[in-house]
């Protein structure tokens, strides 16, 4: 197994493991193979047909809600044994989870045995943090950002896969749902076997690792591609290293304006995005309650919604503006659309105008996921990285768990589909008017700033060559770029 290099290799070179470009494209198999599930589209119309014959108060209110409780409760243990047990053993956890999904999917009866089935689900869903992970620890930090475009392209592609499958299955095929279950759960049983063939790499991000570290932290990845030697000196304890100085760093760097605006986002947002996810189903079930399978077309909007959001994260990766003057205005525009598109999915009484809310809002929201995964990483260590992305994950389930609790869960206020709807268009409004207070707010300080500027400038408009060092220092030191 290759290993990672230490400051002073040369940056450049990937592993001279002759074996890493099939482990790569193995995981990036595996990374496909394990989306291989058409019969996840159609759980919620699954759930209140004939094979199982829940009510639609049982499903929002009683099973649905379970999914949130149990990421919430995993969470924090997967992501730290994840780093400690070197990410293999997560993996095949996961890969256990699923296979325990679609059993208890396919066997399971009464309430009870669909809650445990959301509890698996989310064990899956807090251990993909271990394939995005492992990914990683093949190649040297120069090619990251090729690894994970290639990961990330590997399970888009597995997912519209399996959409198109389950869609085509169902409405040409005249399949049953529950004969999608059985495919899934022999695609499941099959990336168990690819997960037992994955090396177990030597080091990981915080508890097994050699590299000497400075409060500690490694060096960010910009240092090591450019090799740069920087007075790196040893923590003396694994203890400091992991929590305590770990944790110091976060809140240092949590002053960063650009990054704490993309961790808002990411909380807040993400918050958002996942419950409209986990209940969208069962809206549109509500909206078009047919009990003709060929007619439910689950499939290919989750199709549709994957291969747009795939287009968006693309073409996010070439917008070039100036992200510390237009992030909150960007942000802004992006909520705004996304509430307009909650209120129509929910006033329309046209399932396909429904259908086509829902591709815009994801394909919206997957835009933005690169531009706020860059603007926090660019200037983070990977470790740091892990940890920033783990706590705003771990806050955003907190506030979607609370939110769930509040008014989806039977102790609670137990809204259908329809109050709830209106609830996430009401929050989706609030933050929009939040981020348009804050971009006013970032003009009117730029536009202050300018003034002064202005004021130096000479007759003909040039600024002098002292007020112009005096300038580029000030932007440079607020962390402006000049250009």
């Amino acid at each position: 197994m290759p290993e990672t290099e230490t400051p002073g290799e040369h940056p450049s070179e990937l592993p001279q493991d002759p074996h890493w470009k099939f482990l790569v494209v193995y995981l990036c198999f595996y990374g496909f193979m394990t989306q291989l599930r058409p019969g996840e589209s159609f759980i919620t119309p699954y759930l209140l047909g004939t094979e199982k014959n829940f009510t639609k108060e049982e499903v929002t209110n009683e099973i649905t809600p379970v999914l949130s409780y149990s990421y919430i409760f995993v969470l924090v243990p997967i992501f730290l044994l994840t780093d400690y047990l070197r990410y293999k053993p997560v993996l095949v956890l996961q890969s256990l989870s699923h296979i325990s999904i679609w059993l208890l999917l396919i066997f399971g009866t009464g309430i009870l045995a669909m809650q445990f089935m959301e509890f698996f689900y989310g064990i899956t869903m807090a251990a993909r943090v271990a394939y995005s992970s492992y990914i990683f620890s093949l190649v040297t930090p120069s090619h990251y950002q090729r690894m994970a475009s290639y990961s990330r392209t590997s399970v888009l592609m597995g997912v519209f896969t399996s959409s198109v499958l389950g869609q085509l299955c169902v409405t040409f095929g005249g399949s049953t749902f529950m004969t999608l279950n059985y495919i899934s759960l022999g695609f499941m049983c099959f990336g168990l076997v690819l997960t037992l063939f994955l090396e177990r790499p030597k080091r990981s991000l915080f508890f097994n690792r050699s590299e000497p570290v400075c409060n500690g932290t490694s060096p960010t990845e910009l240092d090591k591609m450019n090799a740069g030697e920087l007075p790196w000196y040893k923590a003396p304890s694994w203890q400091d290293l992991v929590f305590i100085r770990m944790l110091k760093e976060l809140a240092a760097i949590a002053r960063l304006p650009q990054l704490r605006l993309w961790s808002f986002w990411w909380i807040f947002n993400s918050a958002g995005y996942y419950l409209m996810l986990y209940y969208v189903q069962i809206l549109w079930n509500e909206v078009y309650p047919t009990r003709d399978n060929s007619r439910v077309y689950n499939g290919g909007v989750e199709a549709a919604s994957t291969l747009l959001g795939a287009v968006t994260s693309f073409a996010a990766g070439y917008v070039k503006i100036r992200w510390v003057l237009w992030s909150e205005l960007v942000i802004c525009i992006v909520t705004a659309f996304q509430a307009g598109l909650l209120l129509l999915m929910n006033t329309t009484a046209n399932i396909w105008i429904c259908y086509v809310a829902y591709i815009f809002f994801r394909g919206s929201y997957q835009f933005l996921v690169p531009i706020a995964i860059f603007q926090i990483a660019a200037s983070l260590s990977k470790e740091l990285c892990a940890l920033v992305f783990g706590v705003n994950t771990f806050l955003a389930t907190v506030l979607k768990t609370t939110i769930t609790i509040i008014i989806t869960d039977k102790r609670g206020l137990a809204l259908s589909v329809h109050p709830q709807f209106y609830v996430y268009f009401g929050y989706f409004t609030f933050l929009t008017v939040v981020y348009l207070a804050a971009s006013v707010c970032v003009a009117v300080r730029h536009n202050a700033r300018r003034k002064p500027q202005e004021e130096r400038c000479s007759p003909d408009g040039e600024v002098s060559g002292k007020d112009k060092s005096t300038e580029l220092a000030s932007e440079l030191g607020k962390g402006e770029s000049p250009a």
